[in-house]
């Protein structure tokens, strides 16, 4: 279901300043600048600016609606080491079902970073949603009601369009969906090989409250379709959300153990990790720089962080950091680190705030948002023109 053309953007019977100067009949001309220099200056703006800008010519908005400007604003923006092109989605607490954003840059470098409400689309009224994932600036949000759920969509926030996705059709006859409640646990990632985005979602099926068997199928937004996938070989997951590495979504299953599905030929594995990721307490799968990680919180009194150096070689997995909990936080765990500033200080999440790591000197201090309630899920997003419709 596509959304309607952002609101926001102005209107011609109200022209920018921009438009001003371009008119015939203004005063000041605007200088003939070679189209490549024009170019570059665009390519440099935020997605704001540029929706903006739109508006300035025909040719402007060609330009910018191009698919290779989009594709290389998209590489620039996502390159850029100050993030000031990324954006933080925020689920707070299920009691208020609501979704935030903050400035990536803000958290990182602002004394006092700010949280801002979003309208979200498929909000209903019992719903609430997860953040499944997000890849080149596109969100996927699963709305789930308490009994199961209600839709998946693909969401664009910068510049406000959504697609709903067709409904997954579960090989499921009506005495497995009487007994459970449903547990679905999904990922979603871009797969450059095919220039395609996709969705996995694995969907457990009861039987008398007992495992009955698991079902696995995969959307693709070129065919805007879901197939179904066999060969699982997993137990059930746990229900996070799959964390995209090397081409291959990874999930923990309640044993501990990594499982993988590559969306190349869409082959199930099971990752090697060492012993130890056994003995501790709580398991947490993460993206530390690219590489896959894990967070192995012990007693609630510290948490191991390991990271995966060389995919696929279990002899490469290297503990990074040991960071310890701070005083009167029993009960509290860590959660996997977002990201590592420039001054090499660690973001990552504490329970439901946000905290800073300084390897340095084993520090770590809770960040203050303004308007920022309790934090459940957090995810990354770079501020991108990408639509969330194939072409």
């Amino acid at each position: 279901m596509e959304s309607k053309e952002d609101e926001a953007l102005p209107k011609r019977s109200k022209p920018t300043e921009i438009q001003s100067i371009s008119s015939k009949d203004s005063v000041l001309s605007m200088p003939n600048l070679p189209e490549e220099l024009i170019t570059e200056i665009l390519l440099k703006l935020p997605v704001k600016s540029l929706l903006q800008f739109r508006s300035v010519s025909k040719s402007w908005l060609s330009l910018i609606s191009s698919p290779d400007f989009v594709k290389t604003h998209l590489l620039l923006s996502a390159s850029n080491k100050d993030y000031t092109h990324h954006g933080v989605m925020i689920k707070v607490s299920n009691a208020n079902r609501g979704v935030k954003d903050c400035s990536l840059s803000a958290l990182l470098y602002d004394s006092v970073p700010e949280a801002f409400d979003l309208d979200y689309p498929g909000q209903i009224p019992d719903g609430y949603p997860q953040l499944v994932g997000s890849a080149n600036g596109l969100i996927c949000l699963a709305i789930n009601l308490f009994y199961g759920l209600d839709c998946l969509i693909l969401w664009n926030p910068s510049i406000r369009k959504h697609k709903e996705l067709p409904s997954c059709r579960l090989n499921l006859n009506r005495r497995h969906q009487e007994h459970g409640l449903p547990h679905f646990t999904f990922g979603f990632a871009y797969d450059e090989f095919q220039n395609d985005y996709k969705v996995v979602g694995i969907f457990p099926i009861y039987k008398y409250v007992s495992l009955f068997r698991v079902e696995v199928q995969i959307y693709s937004l070129k065919s805007d379709s879901w197939k179904r996938i066999d060969d699982f070989k997993g137990r059930e997951l746990l229900d996070d959300s799959a964390k995209f590495v090397n081409g291959k979504f990874h999930w923990l299953d309640k044993q501990w153990n990594i499982i993988s599905i590559d969306l190349a030929d869409e082959k199930w594995e099971k990752v090697e990790q060492p012993c130890c990721f056994k003995r501790c307490g709580f398991l947490k799968l993460g993206v530390f720089e690219s590489d896959l990680s894990v967070f192995c919180n012990y007693a609630w009194t510290h948490v191991d962080v390991w990271v995966m150096k060389e995919y696929g070689v279990k002899e490469s997995w290297t503990k990074m950091f040991t960071i310890k909990s701070p005083e009167g936080s029993r009960g509290l765990i860590f959660y996997p680190a977002i990201l590592m500033s420039n001054e090499g200080e660690i973001l990552l999440q504490f329970g439901s705030r946000f905290t800073k790591y300084n390897p340095k000197d084993d520090s770590i201090r809770y960040l203050d948002v303004a308007n920022l309630a309790p934090c459940l899920e957090v995810e990354i997003y770079v501020k991108s023109l990408v639509c969330p419709f194939y072409r």
